[in-house]
Order: C-alpha cells, then structure tokens, then sequence
C-alpha cells in the first residue's frame, strides 16, 4: 500500500488549498450575512454561486465521481485528501466544489443505475450544479437502521395507467428544504409482502413539484437548520403519482441500490470528518497560544498538552485507516472493503466529536457561540454516529463477520 500522492492528486491539493484560503474562509462570515438578509432562510447566498462559479473555473467541481465520463475520474485513494480539505469548512466547501451530499449519492445511483432519459433530465443538471436533489429514505414510524422496515408503498396505479402511486412519510430528508431540490430519489416498498425482505424495496424518481409531494416542516438537528446543505425535512408522499418509467432500475432492487449508494457515502462522510478534526485542533492550538488563565498561557497547561497530543495521533491514526480502506475499494471494491468501510464508520465520528469536544472545552463559552464554528461541527460529527447507519448496526455486522471465522 502506497498512500503517496501522485502528481495529479498534489496539483489538485495545491489549487483546493488556495481556493480554501482565497474564497471560502473569507466566504464563511459574508454566507451567514447574506442569508440574514434573504426573503427564505433556505434560499442560497449569492456568495455560493460565486464560489461554484470559481470552482467550476478552477477545475474543482466533481471530484467524488471515479467515472471520468460524468465526473474528474479520481480513484478513492486520490478524493480522499481532497475530501479532507473541503470538510475543514463542510458548510461551504463540498456545495461549492459540487461534492455535498446528498447529491454526491444520487449522482452515484443515476451513474450507475438511471437509464439514458433519466440520466438527461436529472444527472446533467445535477452535474452542472443547476439543481439539487434529496434522498427520502428515513421514516419516523419505523427503525430505520433496518432499511427493510419502510413502510412507503410504491403501488402500480389501480386505475389501469402506466404510473405508480407513492404513499408515505419520510423525514430526516437532507436537501429538500432547499427551494432549488427539485428532485427525490425515494426508497419504498413495490413487493411488502415478498419472501425476499432484501427484494421488496425498489427506488424511484418523485419531482418535487408532483402533486400530492408536501415539504412539511425543517428539521432541526441540535438546534441548528443546517441551511447550507438545504436543511432536513419532513416529506409526505400522498398518493403521488409518476410515470412507471421514473422506476431507477427494476422492481426489487432498491435494497442493492441502497447498499452501493452508501459505501462510497461513508467513507466520504469519514474523509470530511478528519478535515473537521484538522480544523478543531488548528482553533485549539491558535486558542491555547492566544490566551492567558491563572497566570500563564493556555498553552502551556498540562491538560491543553494532552488535548491537543491526543487529537493529532487520533487523526493520524484515522487517516490511515480511512486511505487504507479507499484504496482497498479501487483494487478489491466495495464488498472487499466492506470491514474497513464499517471500521472507519464506527470510528471517525466518535473520535472526531471526542476532539470537537476537547476543542469545545478550550474555548469556553466561545466553543458553544456562534462566532466560532466548532459547535456547528459537532452537531454535523455527532449526527454522524446515527447517519448512513447508527454505530450499533455497523459493530453488529462487524463482530458477526469476525465470529464467523470461528463459527
């Protein structure tokens, strides 16, 4: 395993570092200004648009697609410390190099899964940053840690026409409070009563501006709205009706599509959230070197050492285990990667808050304002220990894989 980085993985560090340091540090202040001042707390900041625009300018826009088709065609391995750079600022950064979830899944599944007419009229736009998308897979009523539990119905239209019929409720929809989401991809059941509970489930294609598709409420995660990424919301499908041809794939694989959405999704989440350490231990250490309590500088307690120490191994420590588990996914894909995906899953967020934390601490009050953006990353890190999977799934699958090496 060679984690060096190879010419084009360093030509693109040095111009997402620039661009960090040009335009979106600088952007972080006047993004939260603007959006003061505009009609919906959902519309975007004119400072966004300026900053996709530069990117897109700069070479830096869709760097998450391997597939040089569609997106820069970078392995794992060469997106993960770009990754990284672009988490050091996740509210801004990933939406303007386009690489913010949830439309980096739903550009992966139409990738690989949507048909030619589908890929026109949804994956182009996404691609080129003119829309954006939601993901409404998680429901309210049920656990949905077991994707096999959703209740949506995606029913064939009893009236005899070529539609299917969407009935549900979703919520936790990450993107769909932004007035420029103009697309679901939903996961609901066409087969409920099938034998197969990983064949029952199928994912479709639901415009937002379809009759019966109600957006009924923002979310709220630890107070904050998460405004920057189009919010969280409640969706309710009543009876919504779209063309059997908006089906992605057939009927019944919507439990496979899932699992390849979320592979990739992990490991990006994991690659930001070790830029969100990088950037808690930079404020920690600029906090420590800044200020004076009982005599002496911040910096030089014993407590803020063992801080400040203990982050810088935990994220070396990550950042092995997450490049390792990148470049297993480009030389033995996905499934063969499966116990690393799972590993770093269950392990960054919780390191991650536990520095977060630390960082927190050594600010005082500061670390719960909002003049700095440590509490708003630890909303986003802790959120993270539940996302894409709670913990508990992931060691669940873990230890059993491990025992069946002794079973």
């Amino acid at each position: 395993m060679d984690f060096g980085f190879d010419a084009r993985t360093e030509e693109l560090r040095g111009k997402l570092l620039a661009f960090m340091d040009e335009y979106v540090y600088p952007a972080e202040v006047v993004a939260e200004e603007q959006r003061a001042a505009l009609a919906s707390p959902w519309d975007t900041p004119a400072v966004v648009e300026e900053l996709k625009a530069e990117a897109r300018r700069q070479g830096l826009w869709n760097l998450f697609l391997p597939d040089s088709e569609y997106g820069a065609g970078l392995t794992n391995l060469q997106y993960a410390p770009l990754a990284e750079i672009t988490g050091r600022s996740p509210h801004l950064a990933p939406t303007a190099t386009n690489c913010a979830a949830p439309d980096t899944g739903n550009m992966e599944v139409l990738t690989q899964f949507a048909d030619e007419r589908q890929k026109k009229q949804w994956l182009e736009p996404l691609l080129a940053g003119e829309i954006r998308s939601a993901f409404a897979m998680t429901e309210p009523e049920v656990a949905s840690s077991d994707a096999t539990n959703i209740t949506t119905l995606i029913e064939r239209a009893p009236d005899g026409t070529d539609e299917y019929v969407i009935t549900g409720r979703k919520w936790y929809i990450s993107g769909a409070m932004n007035p420029d989401c103009k697309i679901f991809i939903v996961m609901g059941k066409t087969d409920p009563d099938g034998e197969d509970i990983r064949r029952q489930q199928s994912m479709i294609l639901v415009p937002r501006d379809t009759p019966g598709v109600t957006v009924t409420r923002a979310m709220q995660v630890f107070g904050y709205e998460d405004h920057s990424h189009g919010g969280h919301a409640e969706v309710i499908f009543d009876h919504a009706r779209v063309p059997v041809s908006n089906l992605i794939g057939e009927e019944g694989g919507g439990f496979a599509i899932a699992q390849a959405r979320l592979g990739p999704g992990r490991i990006h989440h994991c690659m930001r959230l070790i830029g969100m350490a990088e950037r808690a231990i930079e404020l920690m250490c600029k906090r420590a070197v800044s200020r004076t309590a009982f005599g002496k500088a911040l910096a030089q307690q014993g407590v803020v050492h063992n801080w400040i120490a203990d982050a810088r191994v935990t994220v070396e420590q990550l950042r092995l285990l997450v490049l390792k588990t990148a470049w297993l996914m480009d030389t033995v894909g996905n499934k063969g990667a499966h116990t690393e995906i799972q590993a770093i899953k269950i392990a960054t967020p919780r390191a991650v808050v536990d520095i977060l934390d630390k960082a927190i601490q050594l600010h005082g009050a500061g670390g719960v304002s909002q003049d700095f953006p440590l509490a708003e990353l630890y909303a986003g890190a802790r959120t993270l220990m539940i996302a894409d999977g709670p913990d508990e799934v992931h060691q669940r699958s873990l230890a059993r894989r491990e025992l069946k090496k002794y079973l």
